[in-house]
């Protein structure tokens, strides 16, 4: 019974954590703003009520695997604990070393992701593991956990590949993950909320977007970065058509705010 009582607890956290990312995105997105943001929409046409529910569904199943591995790692009852580099005093390591290993996570997950990515787009190996998620061509907010199971374990890996790598404390465990929810949520929400010209921006064009993540759902080939773009540029994978589309989104912000503009002027 403690056991069960233990991976329940895991589970509440991965899914109760996920579900609240995702729902505050999609209503506010999807049922508040709409009307008033509808034409700011990466792709212009809306997912259908049945990819809601066929993104949720896989979202679940993947939640249970997610919580699975962070069971198996991190519990105080399972002897996988001992052999990671969990530490539990944060003075051990120090303050400084504490925030330090955050960009070092990003780096090491960003890494994992894109070569892991890429290796799923193999045609030997996409309808099997990744087809399930490029289900969404128009992704939502609940498309962030939208995996095949196959899938989701590549997905868990990357917890103990980080937990086997660098000396970790709880703390920095519960706030990657609770970004790294945020920022895949935000990479499938259908908007995109940098400003125009980011993906100039000397600091921007290493920036993962969700207008980068959207196309990339879209035409199934290129952008497979998670958090930036270094990989993507260095590599090639990077789309040709990534900032006239980016362009084409904000300004299609601009324009709509210009004939806004133009017809009060008239009517005066």
């Amino acid at each position: 019974m403690p056991v069960i009582q233990s991976w329940i607890s895991f589970f509440l956290v991965v899914f109760g954590r996920y579900v609240l990312v995702a729902f505050i995105f999609w209503i506010l997105f999807y049922k508040i703003k709409l009307h008033k943001i509808r034409y700011r929409k990466i792709q212009k046409r809306l997912p259908s009520n049945k990819d809601f529910a066929r993104e949720i569904t896989y979202s679940l199943i993947s939640s249970v695997i997610l919580a699975t591995v962070g069971y198996v790692c991190i519990s105080n009852n399972n002897i996988v604990r001992s052999y990671t580099k969990i530490y539990t005093d944060i003075s051990t390591k120090g303050w400084l070393y504490f925030w330090l290993a955050f960009p070092i996570m990003f780096f090491l997950h960003d890494a994992y992701f894109y070569f892991a990515h890429r290796l799923m787009h193999h045609p030997a190996l996409f309808k099997w593991v990744h087809l399930i998620h490029h289900k969404s061509t128009n992704p939502s907010p609940w498309a962030a956990f939208a995996f095949h199971p196959l899938e989701a374990v590549v997905e868990a890996a990357i917890l103990p590949i980080l937990l086997f790598t660098i000396p970790l404390h709880f703390f920095h465990i519960l706030l990657f993950f609770l970004v790294m929810i945020v920022y895949n949520v935000y990479g499938h929400l259908g908007w995109e909320l940098y400003p125009k010209n980011f993906h100039k921006h000397w600091l921007g064009k290493w920036v993962n977007t969700s207008i980068n993540h959207n196309l990339h759902h879209q035409y199934f080939k290129g952008n497979y970065g998670l958090y930036f773009l270094w990989w993507d540029r260095w590599f090639g994978t990077i789309r040709k058509d990534y900032d006239s589309k980016f362009e084409e989104v904000k300004s299609r912000v601009a324009n709509i705010k210009n004939v806004a503009i133009t017809n009060l002027h008239h009517a005066d």
